[in-house]
């Protein structure tokens, strides 16, 4: 089995561990335009920004080929999936081919601007994210089939007036860098999107895909955005600094 995944701060990464198999990291391979895969088994992680999946992963979507038996998708979010799996699923549609099983793990909102980390931390047992996983894992080794995720109106409304929010190229402007920063460049090395120089300055491009790694890795804790709502940081406790940025330094 195969599993393609996509992360910022560790929660999906988590979940595609969980789940076993080979695990490629989409950004280290989004550059190898019709890259073919083949595997009994093939899944792809990812998390819900703003309604959507973040633009490499439909990029990957649109652009990748898989051959195997069965094709599994699964969302990360922290304030639901939306109707992320279904737009992803007509995307894959459009290309020829489509997911046999589709599902979304509750996580930790990231975000940094809709809700509290500390808050979240506070409520969130562990036992549900450990439940939801086996549930997953059974599924799959089941081959278990539902193509069809049929989002609710609301769910379709928010995907669509949520992926309308970010403006991505606008987004350095909203990062700010204190006097805490020692350039040490972990923020390059954790960015999925080529999107960060350091040289005197830390400097952001217009690549911005909305992960926040950078802002949640950062060692002196020196980024932040202008409206955050939390002074604490997040990366989830499975995953390891190291893997973010094997996963995500190209």
């Amino acid at each position: 089995m195969t599993i393609f995944y996509f992360t910022g701060t560790g929660n999906s990464l988590a979940v595609a561990k969980r789940i076993g198999g080979t695990m490629i990291s989409i950004p280290q391979v989004i550059n190898s335009t019709g890259g073919h895969y083949k595997d009994d088994a093939i899944g792809v992680v990812f998390p819900v920004y703003w309604g959507t999946a973040p633009d490499m992963v439909l990029k990957f979507i649109e652009t990748a080929k898989f051959e195997c038996e069965y094709l599994f998708l699964l969302a990360t979010s922290g304030g639901g999936p939306c109707a992320a799996l279904g737009f992803v699923q007509r995307l894959a549609k459009k290309k020829g081919y489509r997911f046999n099983y589709l599902d979304d793990v509750s996580m930790l909102d990231n975000s940094m601007v809709l809700t509290s980390i500390e808050v979240q931390l506070a409520r969130g047992p562990k036992e549900v994210f450990d439940e939801k996983i086996a549930v997953i894992q059974k599924n799959i080794t089941d081959r278990k089939q539902n193509p069809d995720e049929k989002a609710s109106v609301r769910a379709n409304a928010q995907s669509y007036f949520l992926s309308r929010i970010p403006n991505y190229e606008k987004w350095p402007k909203k990062y700010q860098i204190n006097d805490k920063c020692n350039l040490c460049g972990t923020c390059t090395k954790v960015c999925p999107a080529v999107n960060i120089e350091v040289n005197k300055e830390v400097l952001f491009s217009t690549r911005c895909t909305g992960c926040m790694a950078c802002l949640h890795h950062c060692p002196q804790n020196a980024i932040h955005l202008k409206r955050e709502r939390s002074a604490a940081r997040w990366r989830h406790p499975e995953v390891t600094l190291k893997e973010i940025i094997d996963a995500n330094n190209r």
